[in-house]
């Protein structure tokens, strides 16, 4: 018998919080609930999940505190902001935390599972490809492990940074459109997952911006480039 996948959710609205729970157990996620984001630090850290599901506005901990701490113990696993903040600024610093999705409320169930069953296939398709490693200038990028190396120091990538930059190797040297890189990685190109995959290319520069042989320019209009001496896959 296949193990169910495992979500944390942490919501303060008891009514919501339990409405959500009992909708996700009968879609097949064994789902826990957490009513704050101390509690849900604590559960994470007591436990494995394949995903989580933070409010933003909790008490003792908010769900933006909640991920920082998160991604500090974990820069793998997908998190689902939910929401009635919807100002860009708190979209944008949802996603600078590492945020795979940022879901306005009120919502419905079913785009919640939807959006969770979207990431949970990326995730799995990502780990289920035989290992590829690139070569770019003086880095080496393993999309498997998600590790960027350079003279011996490796950097842990987060799944939306290697999936994203992925894309990039693949069209190495060549324009990757934006319109194909936000379907394939965020589903949709609305403006939200627009300007979430312009944080994502801000972190790739950093990452890559002690090799000045390698940069990702902008094409107006377009898309993004890669700019390698010696893409190799």
């Amino acid at each position: 018998m296949e193990e169910k996948l495992k979500i944390l959710l942490c919501e303060d609205d008891e009514n919501l919080g339990m409405l959500l729970r009992e909708y996700l157990q009968a879609k097949g996620y064994d789902t826990t609930l957490c009513p704050d984001g101390e509690v849900g630090y604590k559960t994470f850290m007591a436990g494995h999940f394949d995903l989580c599901v933070l409010d933003v506005m909790m008490p003792r901990k908010d769900g933006f505190e909640l991920a920082r701490d998160l991604r500090n113990q974990n820069r793998e696993v997908p998190i689902i902001f939910l929401t009635a903040k919807t100002m860009k600024e708190d979209v944008l610093e949802g996603f600078r935390l590492g945020a795979d999705d940022y879901l306005p409320k009120p919502f419905s169930m079913e785009e919640l599972t939807l959006r969770i069953e979207a990431i949970l296939r990326r995730v799995r398709g990502q780990k289920s490809r035989e290992r590829q490693t690139y070569t770019l200038g003086q880095f080496t990028f393993d999309t498997q492990k998600q590790l960027l190396t350079r003279q011996g120091e490796a950097k842990k990538l987060t799944t939306k940074e290697s999936e994203l930059l992925t894309l990039l190797c693949v069209h190495a040297n060549q324009v990757l459109q934006r319109d194909h890189a936000l379907k394939a990685i965020w589903i949709d190109d609305n403006y939200f997952n627009a300007r979430s995959m312009d944080v994502y290319i801000t972190k790739l520069r950093k990452l890559l911006r002690d090799d000045p042989a390698v940069e990702i320019i902008n094409i107006h209009g377009k898309g993004y480039k890669l700019v390698t001496p010696n893409p190799e896959v």
